[in-house]
């Protein structure tokens, strides 16, 4: 892509990014190391149970599937596409399944973490607790779906479409919002659209999360649980 852009990019620049993507990469294996080295040890050692060693070798598992999403991504943006000279940049779909996937690994990780470390709370099953922990999962899902519209925006540089806030320009509603036929096309592929849709779920996102936060106040619940959903509305307000 250099005959096409970037003539002026000096060495010690493409250095730059090019360190940037080998640090990555080789971080990225170092994190699957992390994972693999010491599940085989353990499992060798006898200390994990059989419901743990599912769950280990699921983990492991998904380690050596985000690392192959993520080379088919950075694979997207080394395409030559003959009819555009536009800046090279990587499938906004695979990006958003790339990020999607480390979320999943994260939070699978984090979840079997403290289950190990931590004992379980046993709470009486109360139509209220119900009620919470079920909100408590929609508010995930949403939080999840934010994320991924994230990427979106991230492949298709939404973010320099419009950079004011509530409105974008003057317009609550821009006018180029359905520009692109057919409809469902604008959610993945518009950059306004796509800029509009992260606003509108992230604005939904931390509403659900004080909605949250305030339905847990009315619950009795034990000091560790008050924690985390007061840390998760704060990291929600500050996010």
């Amino acid at each position: 892509s250099f005959t096409s852009l970037n003539h002026d990019m000096t060495l010690p620049e493409f250095k730059f990014i090019w360190y940037m993507e080998y640090s990555h990469r080789m971080w990225g294996r170092v994190v699957g190391l992390a994972y693999i080295l010491p599940a085989a040890y353990f499992w060798r050692r006898g200390w994990l149970s059989r419901p743990l060693k599912g769950r280990v070798l699921a983990l492991c598992g998904l380690v050596c599937f985000q690392g192959l999403l993520g080379w088919y991504m950075v694979k997207s943006g080394l395409e030559e596409k003959p009819d555009s000279y536009d800046i090279p940049r990587v499938s906004q779909y695979r990006l958003a399944a790339h990020l999607g996937s480390a979320l999943v690994l994260y939070s699978a990780s984090l979840w079997t973490g403290l289950s190990l470390l931590l004992p379980q709370h046993k709470l009486p099953e109360t139509k209220q607790l119900l009620r919470l922990r079920q909100y408590a999962h929609g508010t995930t899902a949403l939080i999840f779906l934010t994320a991924l519209s994230g990427a979106f925006v991230a492949g298709l540089d939404a973010g320099l479409v419009y950079n004011s806030f509530p409105k974008m320009g003057e317009r609550w509603i821009p006018d180029d919002l359905l520009a692109f036929s057919p409809m469902l096309r604008n959610i993945f592929e518009n950059p306004t659209t796509v800029q509009f849709d992260h606003r509108i779920l992230g604005i939904a996102s931390v509403t659900a999360v004080t909605a949250l936060y305030l339905f847990s106040r009315k619950i009795p619940l034990p000091r560790r649980t008050r924690m985390a959903v007061t840390s998760l509305l704060a990291v929600a307000w500050m996010q």
